[in-house]
């Protein structure tokens, strides 16, 4: 099943990622974008979501100087620009895997396509692997460590359930029982031809 490569990929790159303190880290890919396409693009989109979780929770210092927090938040801006970027490259590569697919005269379309439904699965990684930190903290109170047990086998949960509604989606438009239509995010307040306030400035 799709799900379960992702899975793997995901908490993989996670692993890869903590294991340098550093936040702004090169990407070490282990895979070849040319041989094994999609596993590159799932590992590329984990890595850029698990680089923004250090940025989000740096911004949050209540300490932070105004100077750092505004720089941090131009590197946020351009991390979801690059997040964004990643999932209409997963979605290209289903729109060119499933190009000659017959579609059924009764097919739907979902209310998402695959690769948003996997950008969530991306971030759900994210979760469990700090939810589980929270479970093992040596200086968290017992009580602390059973609301975040709790919530990890919510969480753990809730990764069954969206793997299983990704493979659905993937199984049903390899069938031709549903259709991808894509849709480019088309945001406006990174074009300066765009926003106003970058048209101004210019």
């Amino acid at each position: 099943m799709f799900s379960k490569k992702a899975n793997e990929i995901f908490d993989n790159c996670i692993k890869t990622y903590k294991s340098n303190p550093e936040v702004e880290q090169v990407c070490t890919n282990p895979f070849d974008k040319n041989t094994d396409l999609i596993d590159f693009l799932l590992f590329e989109k984990c890595w850029v979501d698990a680089t923004q979780w250090a940025y989000e929770d740096i911004i949050r210092d209540p300490n932070i100087n105004a100077e750092d927090a505004l720089v941090l938040k131009r590197k946020i801006d351009a991390s979801n620009q690059v997040r964004t970027d990643n999932v209409e490259f997963i979605d290209s590569y289903f729109l060119d895997k499933y190009k000659d697919i017959v579609v059924s005269k009764d097919a739907k379309i979902n209310s998402e396509s695959p690769a948003w439904a996997i950008d969530r699965l991306s971030i759900l990684a994210l979760k469990i692997y700090h939810m589980h930190l929270e479970t093992v903290r040596e200086d968290a109170t017992e009580e602390h460590k059973e609301k975040c047990s709790k919530k990890l086998a919510i969480l753990l949960e809730q990764r069954t359930d969206l793997s299983t509604a990704i493979d659905d989606l993937i199984l049903d438009i390899e069938n031709g029982d549903k259709y991808m239509k894509v849709y480019k995010q088309m945001k406006m307040y990174n074009d300066a031809e765009l926003n106003p306030v970058l048209r101004a400035s210019k």
